[in-house]
């Protein structure tokens, strides 16, 4: 990992946070592949207690289903590196901490493939206010590489639909476009 890639992390963090801070909305995030790093990253921002509210690292798919409520014969059919699945962690996580949103990371950081799923193969996922987001990656590099672009992309993808969800509330306000 360069030092670009944690800077990318950060600066994603810092935005998603104003962002929440501005709307008076919280924030909850499930891992899995990432462990923690999306945590991290948004506890590395000062003041982020006003918008972040916690976190699941739910590595093994049992506690995917008994924490976070994926459907077990969801995980059962598919496996854990799934869209399905990522979108089920980003809900539940937002319901099990009470938050505005919720997003989740899940996939194969490698060394080896994993339920099927290619070395970087992720879901990141957003569950919001009238919201539900999932996007399937395909990163290359290491392990610690393909960990860090995962977080910080699941950073980026909340900010774009925080910048989408308040220009949709400024046009409904402003009476249409």
């Amino acid at each position: 990992m360069d030092a670009s890639g944690a800077a990318g992390g950060v600066a994603a963090a810092t935005e998603v946070l104003r962002l929440l801070a501005e709307r008076d909305q919280t924030l909850a995030v499930a891992e899995s592949l990432t462990g923690g790093l999306v945590a991290a990253e948004l506890t590395a921002v000062p003041g982020a207690s006003r918008a972040f509210r916690g976190s699941v690292t739910a590595y093994t798919t049992e506690l995917k289903h008994r924490v976070l409520g994926v459907d077990a014969a969801l995980l059962e059919a598919e496996g854990a590196v799934n869209a399905q699945v990522a979108a089920e962690m980003a809900a539940g996580v937002r319901s099990v901490m009470g938050a505005s949103w919720g997003i989740a990371t899940t996939g194969v950081a490698g060394p080896d493939p994993q339920d099927g799923q290619a070395v970087g193969t992720v879901f990141v996922a957003v569950a919001g206010p009238e919201v539900r987001k999932t996007v399937r990656l395909r990163l290359n590099g290491s392990r610690a590489e393909i960990r860090m672009e995962s977080a910080r992309t699941v950073l980026e993808l909340l900010s774009s639909q925080l910048r989408e969800n308040a220009r949709g509330q400024d046009t409904e306000q402003n009476g249409g476009i």
